[in-house]
């Protein structure tokens, strides 16, 4: 049907579906003409992609232990307590971040009640703003080269589908989805690390579309008025420059980030925008337009305050935990056991971005970066996939130089990933010739297939590839039984059969992308989602369940110890401190040395030896894998 439909087959006679079809695709080929239909069809591209993936289920599941419920009850505290300097959790000081994510936190518990909804509030606020800015930048500078702009036709369609592709990935990616359904500081972090890049690039090309603007009118006023009207100077910017309002915004964005995880925030916008101008040979126009001074002195006065105010209160112990512990030891050497090889972040990003990251070589190698001279004269409105290359570069060798690695480091990448392939793909779509011929695509294609064809077939097994987990005992049994591994083989499968019918015709290649957007988002809804609701059910739940009835039975008295696991929900859930104990001989060392009843929770199997030593148990409650008891010694 494409085939003839590309070629304009339709002829006296044909169907009325063929006439219907051909009408369509007239309009598809021509929907730049209409901007108003086309800005009302990208808001309810945004409202529908972004609430799917941003707002739907969002509090619909528990917080995830280990580390969510730290960042919800430190939040928790401190609306509860009013001391919005210092972050507390379980009775101890929390310096891993700073406080921006808390502060998002406790203002949405106090405007929506304590919640899991509320919890997330600032990681769907990250999300939201990247897709935003990402869209609005795809659709002012969405195409490759300055040779697109000869085709206005073409380029106005271009900046259209690179705004909707882009916006799309950068929403549904696997990695974002994660995060953003999580309550830490990873997706806030990647909100505004990625939205003062965004708005570094539109202050960039805004500016050198207005300098282009202005030598034009400095050459007709010259050739106008003769030798006798001289060649009148642009105006000169300079360091004190204040910055204009793309530019503000980054300032104001960094400082946002830096209050968000710490000096990452502006180190690594810092790098990827000095290696983006040295390249590019632009390193004193740039930062004279940007007006460092003015933009510096923003910057210190939004993210310097709290830093100055925690250390005065806290000391030497704030510096060295968070500055020492959190960030240069996390850097230079490994913590908390999170080592892991050199290639570890290819394959966070080959999962991560799937199934659109098999098309990240052949993105990245179309823009032919290594000609330097080419891209040095091009206009800056043309410099986006560059710049996103510089993007998703830093960031890569960033945190594969550092020691400790963690899946979510990588996560403030993924928009210039996704920015990447959309450039690509939207190319691929307004191409007016056939990609035969183009290898690269056929290479990934080939590809493509075989990837998703290794999805399908890891979900068929996952079963058996579910490990043991004591909060969870019945999870791979679960997991099993919900049919969601059948689901996922179906539609990897099917996406990877249709992806193979395209690519026996070289006129169809370029659909070959959005067969992939199609087959991700049926992942989301009927794989994705249902997964974690359903590891919630079997992990999570039971402690929320035995968190309220600890509440209603415990006595004002009455301390909650936790043998054998650190779960922090349960601080969170029961809203009041908790003694955890790994060992069952340290629990019974400290109960033998209070004189009044004690709620414990854990597992039957590590309370009998607790049961057996002491004067008087009771029973109280069992949910999953953990029995709670009250026990006097």
């Amino acid at each position: 049907m494409l085939s003839l439909l590309e070629g304009n087959f339709v002829k006296p006679g044909n169907s009325m579906k063929l006439k219907v079809a051909n009408t369509i695709w007239q309009g598809w080929k021509s929907f730049e003409q209409y901007p108003k239909a086309a800005a009302g069809f990208s808001l309810l591209w945004l409202l529908l992609i972004g609430g799917a993936a941003f707002v739907w289920n969002l509090g619909s599941t528990g917080l995830i232990d280990e580390t969510e419920p730290r960042f919800a009850e430190a939040a928790r505290q401190m609306a509860e307590t009013g001391d919005w300097i210092t972050p507390y959790f379980n009775g101890h000081t929390r310096f891993d971040k700073p406080p921006l994510v808390y502060w998002l936190m406790a203002i949405s518990y106090k405007l929506i009640g304590v919640n899991e909804w509320a919890a997330r509030s600032p990681s769907a606020l990250g999300a939201i703003t990247l897709m935003g800015l990402g869209f609005y930048t795809l659709r002012s500078f969405g195409f490759p080269t300055s040779g697109a702009a000869k085709n206005r036709n073409r380029t106005r369609r271009q900046l259209w589908l690179s705004a909707w592709i882009g916006s799309a990935l950068i929403a549904l990616n696997p990695e974002t989805l994660v995060w953003v359904h999580t309550g830490v500081s990873d997706m806030l972090l990647s909100g505004c690390m990625g939205g003062a890049l965004l708005c570094f690039f539109m202050g960039y090309a805004s500016q050198g579309k207005k300098d282009a603007g202005t030598r034009g009118r400095g050459d007709a006023e010259t050739r106008k008025q003769g030798k006798q009207g001289g060649n009148k100077p642009l105006p000169h910017s300079s360091l004190l420059t204040f910055p204009n309002s793309w530019y503000l915004a980054f300032y104001v964005l960094s400082a946002l980030a830096v209050l968000t995880k710490g000096p990452v925030g502006v180190v690594l916008p810092g790098v990827i925008i000095a290696a983006f101008l040295i390249y590019l040979g632009k390193v004193r126009e740039v930062l004279q337009e940007m007006g460092v001074v003015w933009g510096g002195l923003i910057f210190f006065v939004i993210a310097l305050p709290w830093f100055v105010l925690v250390t005065l209160r806290n000391g030497s112990a704030y510096i060295e935990s968070f500055f020492g512990y959190h960030n240069l030891e996390r850097f230079t050497e490994v913590v908390n056991n999170h080592s892991a090889p050199w290639y570890f972040y290819f394959l966070v990003i080959l999962v991560g971005f799937a199934p659109f990251s098999i098309y990240l070589p052949v993105a990245i190698a179309r823009l032919r970066f290594w000609q330097r001279n080419f891209w040095c004269r091009q206009p800056r409105s043309a410099h986006l996939g560059l710049f996103a290359l510089f993007w998703f570069a830093g960031i890569f060798v960033f945190f594969t130089i550092a020691v400790t690695k963690l899946p979510s480091y990588v996560l403030p990448l993924m928009p210039a990933a996704a920015i990447l392939v959309a450039l690509f793909w939207s190319e691929e779509l307004t191409r007016t010739r056939s990609s035969k011929g183009n290898r690269g695509l056929l290479i990934s294609g080939i590809v493509n297939v075989l990837f998703l064809l290794f999805l399908a077939g890891i979900f068929l097994y996952s079963p058996h590839l579910v490990g043991y987990d004591p909060a969870a005992p019945r999870l791979s049994e679960l997991f099993a039984q919900s049919g969601i591994p059948l689901r996922g083989g179906i539609v990897w499968g099917a996406t990877a059969v249709a992806a193979a019918v395209l690519l026996r015709q070289p006129q169809h290649w370029r659909w070959l992308g959005s067969v992939n957007l199609v087959g991700l988002i049926a992942f989301y809804i009927f794989v994705f989602t249902p997964t974690y609701l359903l590891i919630d059910q079997a992990r999570q739940m039971p402690l929320r369940e035995l968190a309220a009835i600890e509440r209603e039975v415990r006595q004002p008295s009455e301390e909650l110890l936790m043998v054998g696991y650190e779960k922090p929900s349960l601080v969170f859930y029961t809203q009041h401190p908790v003694k955890f104990f790994k060992q069952t001989s340290s629990a019974i060392a400290y109960l033998e040395k209070t004189s009044s009843s004690v709620l414990i929770l854990s597992r039957p199997e590590k309370l009998e030896k607790i049961i057996l030593k002491a004067d008087k148990s009771e029973s109280l409650a069992k949910q999953g894998a953990y029995q709670l008891i009250r026990v006097r010694y």
